[in-house]
């Protein structure tokens, strides 16, 4: 009998014989910087409470100035939930569904609100695209368009986070994700209000309310007053590796989005966790 050559190739690995949860095996390069996929992209949220449950009067001004800044930036719009999700949570509540249930069916809505933005963009070439395109395909299609339209509540489906009744991870914390991940050039979050203030400026203490031009996530964590986006972004925040910064806008003046696209300052701008390049 003749004698037989293994031939089976064998590839060095540090992590060949090593749990992946040993936190020293990655600490080497985990310091590192992840690349940037999508440089050249500006992430725009827009509020579905704050803007498009206003209807025509505060979407259509939107919209016109969306369209006049595609041919300077290339967008991907975000669309949050609006006060048809705050139904649907009171019901789904009643029912006694878990959180990881009402979080797709709230979600459903910040997607409703998605096809009515890239309906009225559409003679421009924009459409709306679900999360699976988001991850995969966005590059191909801003190569086709300016802009494309999504939704910006995290795809958590049925995920279970403990210690909550609602989902705490919407629409602010998934736009903040997506470009975070993206290594976008900036997250402008459009709101119904400038910005962050140190009281909520259409509550009860509305007289004592001062505006914050700047901030920073680790001031804001202990903030005890209302803040204009989830509270839960800014833990998020702290663990950013490319968004060093986010600003807040009022969606309601016109020209603001389009001044903070250019690098203005004319909201709030929060600081996050990020390191300067």
């Amino acid at each position: 009998m003749s004698d037989t050559t293994n031939d089976i190739k064998h590839v060095a690995s540090p992590l060949a014989r090593q749990t992946l949860l040993d936190g020293s095996l990655t600490r080497p390069v985990a310091g590192g910087r992840p690349i940037r996929l999508l440089p050249w992209l500006q992430v725009v949220k827009i509020g579905g409470r704050a803007i498009m449950d206003r209807g025509a009067e505060a979407i259509l001004p939107i919209v016109d100035e969306l369209r006049r800044l595609l041919p300077e930036h290339r967008m991907l719009i975000l669309t949050g939930a609006g006060i048809r999700a705050r139904h649907l949570y009171g019901v789904g509540l009643d029912l006694g569904l878990p959180v990881g249930s009402l979080a797709p069916l709230a979600a459903s809505e910040a997607g409703q609100n998605g096809h009515i933005l890239a309906s009225l963009l559409a003679p421009e070439g924009v459409s709306y695209v679900e999360h699976p395109t988001i991850a995969n395909q966005l590059a191909i299609h801003l190569a086709a368009a300016r802009a494309v339209v999504g939704s910006a509540f995290p795809p958590y489906h049925h995920h279970e986070f403990p210690g909550s009744r609602i989902p705490s991870h919407r629409a602010d914390v998934g736009a903040f994700l997506l470009a975070d991940a993206l290594g976008a050039a900036g997250l402008t979050i459009v709101e119904d209000v400038d910005g962050v203030y140190t009281t909520d400026p259409k509550g009860a203490d509305a007289a004592s309310a001062k505006f914050l031009p700047e901030t920073s996530a680790a001031e804001l964590a202990s903030h005890t007053g209302t803040l204009p986006f989830d509270r839960v972004l800014v833990e998020v925040m702290a663990n950013a590796r490319h968004l060093e910064r986010v600003q807040i806008v009022n969606g309601l003046v016109p020209g603001r989005l389009t001044a903070a696209l250019r690098g203005e300052h004319v909201g709030t701008i929060v600081k996050t966790g990020a390191k300067p390049v």
